[in-house]
């Protein structure tokens, strides 16, 4: 694997992910008719993070919050050599005329938003769906999705390749790009 430079260190991304707090709160209030919805697997940990930030800054309110996996719902899923493994889908509520706001980690063709989109539509029809993006891979997208909160922005050639390490599964906090895709 080459080797890796470090776009964020764990300090600034706790200032990043301490930043979309504000501004989902200032866009959202108080979560009144809201839902957090993370993309399975690794926009999970992205959006657990999100909502103990929020929690901790809204203790009064209790925020409505589900993981949804997009396995089935990938136009890769049977292209791929060696076969996918599901997440779970922890969603026990309704959409239905509400503001979703869609969390991931990376941004990148905007194949896993679009999936993610078609997964959605099994919890009702939402109000208005925002995505919540912490890296934004602004030139490299195949389909016309841009999110509504990015956390940081790469620009970068398309092969190389962002990874967003946690501490929970990889030790680090931080933000990486390997100059090319492994």
């Amino acid at each position: 694997m080459p080797k890796a430079r470090i776009l964020v260190k764990e300090s600034r991304l706790q200032l990043i992910i301490e930043r979309l707090c504000h501004q989902l709160i200032e866009e959202f209030g108080d979560f009144e008719n809201v839902c957090l919805v993370g993309i399975q697997p690794r926009g999970v940990l992205f959006s657990d993070r999100l909502l103990l930030r929020l929690q901790h800054i809204l203790p009064e309110r209790q925020l409505t919050y589900g993981k949804l996996d997009i396995t089935f719902y990938r136009d890769d899923f049977r292209t791929r050599t060696k076969p996918l493994t599901a997440s779970t889908t922890e969603i026990d509520f309704l959409m239905e005329d509400k503001q979703v706001l869609l969390i991931d980690d990376v941004l990148y063709t905007g194949r896993t938003i679009q999936a993610a989109l078609s997964a959605l539509q099994h919890y009702g029809r939402p109000d208005k769906v925002h995505l919540v993006s912490l890296i934004d891979r602004r030139f490299n997208r195949h389909l016309p999705i841009s999110a509504d909160f990015i956390g940081y922005t790469v620009d970068s050639v398309d092969e190389a390749y962002v990874k967003v390490e946690w501490k929970e599964l990889d030790g680090k906090d931080r933000i990486l790009l390997y100059p090319v895709k492994t």
